[in-house]
């Protein structure tokens, strides 16, 4: 296979990209900082610390923490900060998600201190590209639906060892370690019965880092089989030409994207004149990742969040779904009534058309015989139908000002914004 992955990623210059990439770099950046902060509030959260910093001591600062860890600590800690709460971007090609794993493992580094913003957005896109087209081609090489850790560790490799300075022959060692020792963890087995282990991105990031380390150090671990068999090499042919950085999703909703077109075809037909207790059945017709997720009554919040019922019904009641959905609406006796009247199915046209769309159609059965019918929907947030920036600005504040105070998530926003004019540390500062 021609070295093309591997000369593209030693070439990558992090300054010279055009200001579209700067631009949607710092909506992913921004993104993933206000879940991080929202997340703080999870019970996931205070475990994640408290391990990170009983087993991987040191001085790298946690984000949002005044706590400190080594290097793999932070960036083990940082994926399972994001991955606490399931409202970070992701890419549906990759069933999966790159940011949550890409930016706790850059910022674990000691070198990220001394980078302009721009090379810090510029390498975050250096790692969405690849993590991104790792994923692609071990969903086509492997048998098994492995979670987003077992390929967002090469992005992660890939930044670091850039970072650290390495040579063509310890990059290709770095990348052979983060895709051989990534947690190629059972994803639905998740979706069957979620707990925090999630998506395998803590392991993802922590995993990413360590490969850098250890092929600073002289160990080997190439080759990495998703860059060079032959099989694969469609997916990086046209690296520098098609940019996955820009086909990353936003989610409006701190769920399981598979749920996400249920809430929005169910959003079409509530309003303030339908009463919830005139609803008889509500009826999901989705496709069968989605249909699996099926806890009608989450104990917790992981539950929550990989259910599609629940959601659903957090929608018809309070109009939305948020962070007091998944977390502290979870004894709610209406919303628990609402959810046990969700009937899901499985739709052959949608089951066709996923992962590259996910799609549900949601019919309301009420108790004077009516049935109200939406149209398809899909969620929305896709590059197709994106989120306006002032969206995913106000999802920030939503997510970050109860946990930081308005005064830190503004001036965290206002840094992100203009980053690309001053030096990362002052981003740094405020995280």
């Amino acid at each position: 296979m021609s070295p093309l992955p591997f000369d593209w990623i030693q070439d990558f210059d992090p300054e010279s990209l055009d200001d579209a990439h700067y631009l949607h770099a710092r909506r992913c950046l921004l993104d993933l900082l206000g879940v991080a902060a929202g997340a703080t509030r999870t019970p996931l959260a205070t475990i994640a610390e408290r391990f990170v910093t009983a087993q991987h001591g040191g001085e790298r600062p946690l984000l949002f923490s005044t706590a400190r860890a080594s290097s793999t600590g932070v960036a083990l800690h940082g994926g399972w900060l994001i991955d606490a709460l399931d409202a970070h971007d992701g890419q549906v090609l990759t069933k999966g998600h790159a940011g949550v794993a890409v930016l706790p493992g850059l910022l674990a580094l000691p070198e990220v201190e001394a980078l302009s913003g721009k090379a810090l957005l510029g390498w975050l896109t250096l790692g969405y590209e690849i993590a991104t087209r790792a994923g692609i081609a071990l969903h086509a090489t492997a048998c098994d639906y492995h979670t987003s850790g077992a390929w967002n560790a090469l992005g992660v490799a890939a930044i670091a060892s850039r970072l650290f300075g390495l040579d063509a022959p310890r990059l290709r060692e770095a990348l052979g370690i983060a895709e051989f020792y990534g947690p190629r963890s059972q994803m639905m087995r998740c979706i069957d019965h979620p707990t925090m282990v999630k998506d395998g991105s803590g392991w993802g990031a922590m995993t990413g880092v360590s490969a850098a380390l250890l092929a600073r150090e002289g160990f080997t671990g190439a080759p990495a089989v998703t860059l060079t068999d032959a099989a694969v090499e469609p997916i990086w042919a046209d690296l520098g030409q098609r940019w996955y950085l820009f086909e990353q999703y936003f989610k409006s909703y701190p769920v399981c994207r598979w749920a996400q077109p249920a809430v929005e075809a169910v959003l079409d037909l509530v309003d303030e004149s339908l009463d919830v207790r005139d609803i008889a059945r509500i009826k999901i017709d989705t496709f069968h990742e989605a249909k699996r997720l099926h806890t009608v009554h989450p104990a917790d919040t992981e539950q929550a969040q990989y259910s599609l019922p629940w959601p659903v019904a957090c929608a018809v009641y309070f109009g939305t779904v948020d962070v007091h959905g998944v977390t502290t609406a979870l004894a709610d006796p209406v919303v628990r009534d609402i959810a046990a009247r969700v009937e899901t199915r499985e739709d052959a046209t949608f089951n066709a058309r996923f992962p590259a769309e996910r799609w549900a159609r949601a019919r309301l059965q009420l108790n004077d015989g009516r049935v109200l019918e939406s149209a398809p929907r899909e969620a929305r947030g896709n590059p197709t139908n994106p989120l306006a920036d002032a969206e995913l600005e106000a999802k920030f504040h939503a997510l970050a000002e109860p946990a930081l105070g308005r005064e830190r998530a503004t001036a965290i926003r206002h840094a992100v914004e203009t980053l690309e004019t001053r030096p990362a540390s002052d981003l740094l500062a405020l995280l």
